[in-house]
């Protein structure tokens, strides 16, 4: 077998775990952010529009 021509079962899901957990703080970050005023937003580089877009999740 070629050195790294086939990954792991535990390799791939550690990968798959790991890009879930970015997917769900990304949505996290994005409602944190939406509750900033929108000059707040804008200072920073980011539209309430854009933001709405990517997606939010609210966590308590």
């Amino acid at each position: 077998m070629a050195h790294g021509a086939k990954r792991g079962f535990f390799r791939n899901a550690v990968d798959a775990l790991v890009a879930a957990r970015e997917r769900q703080v990304s949505r996290y970050v994005n409602g944190a952010l939406l509750m900033l005023d929108d000059e707040t937003l804008k200072t920073h580089g980011y539209s309430r529009e854009e933001l709405r877009r990517r997606g939010t999740a609210y966590m308590y």
